[in-house]
């Protein structure tokens, strides 16, 4: 891991939000959206997503 990266710096280690898209576009646009949301809205969001807040990681391979 970069010493300097996002995950790092703030010791991210567990995945508790996701959303797939049909193109990077739509990926892309909805980062940029979410990054212009309020803590609150981001943390409502993923409560709803994911109230326990479980690592998701491992249903990633699930939905591929």
């Amino acid at each position: 891991m970069h010493l300097d990266s996002f995950t790092a710096k703030y010791n991210c280690n567990i995945l508790v939000y996701y959303e797939q898209f049909p193109s990077i576009e739509e990926a892309i646009n909805k980062e940029k959206q979410l990054k212009n949301w309020k803590r609150q809205w981001k943390l409502n969001l993923i409560n709803d997503f994911n109230p326990n807040w479980e690592d998701l990681f491992h249903k990633l391979d699930e939905e591929l």
